[in-house]
């Protein structure tokens, strides 16, 4: 499970407990005994033992349950099976997602502004703390700043095409929608919505939040689905 635990902030800035808790609550019921592993790399300054406290993660570390570091765990080149790589032919990402037998992506729903375009953040952009910092760091360390060259909805389509697409479902929480002033993704305002958007494929799940979320459909939504039919 990849959840938006970047930041020491809570929701929306961070998926809310109560919406990650029914999550795991949900796959111990189709699977009591199964191995639960929460992957997050933060986007801070903090290190994530610290961050998962301070949002009141520590209650949902039950047995079974265990909270990995991205940025702690081996990595390995994922190949981008885009027909049309933006940037990247292959990308560094944990080994575990090819060990383990399910992939779920539990993400806040954010809106920010950079350069000028709006850029919403769901169940793919969510993928990017599981990138590890050292290789994809650019002026700050705490970031992941490659990842925004050329720009974040372009490299979006490398996001999905290298690991992306292994993921089994995703689950949006829009129960807030968080709206930026600018650029930064942990300072802004939330606004009500009062859902929460699951599905088996990345892609259709940021498509409903953004229409729940009462935005704009996400730019990196149409190119990625229209590359997905000519694989």
């Amino acid at each position: 499970m990849k959840p938006n635990l970047g930041y020491p902030v809570g929701p929306p800035v961070t998926v809310s407990m109560d919406v990650l808790g029914k999550v795991l609550t949900g796959l111990r019921a189709i699977n009591p005994s199964a191995e639960i592993l929460i992957v997050e790399g933060v986007c801070s300054n903090e290190p994530l033992a610290d961050i998962a406290i301070k949002n009141g993660l520590t209650p949902l570390l039950t047995d079974g349950v265990q909270l990995l570091n991205a940025d702690e765990l081996d990595c390995i080149e994922y190949s981008n099976q885009s027909p049309e790589p933006v940037r990247f032919q292959t990308m560094w990402a944990p080994r575990i997602l090819q060990e383990v037998d399910c992939r779920i992506s539990v993400s806040a729903f954010k809106k920010t502004t950079l350069k000028g375009r709006d850029l919403i953040s769901a169940s793919l952009k969510n993928l990017y703390g599981l990138f590890p910092r050292a290789k994809y760091r650019a002026r700050s360390p705490h970031s992941r700043g490659q990842l925004h060259r050329p720009s974040v909805p372009l490299l979006l389509q490398d996001v999905y095409f290298s690991i992306g697409h292994l993921f089994d479902g995703g689950v949006v929480d829009c129960d807030l929608k968080f709206v930026s002033h600018d650029y930064k993704p942990d300072k802004g305002d939330s606004f009500d919505v009062g859902r929460v958007i699951w599905g088996n494929d990345l892609l259709a799940v940021d498509q409903k939040a953004c229409e729940v979320g009462e935005e704009a459909e996400a730019m990196y939504l149409a190119p990625i689905l229209q590359l997905r039919t000519r694989k």
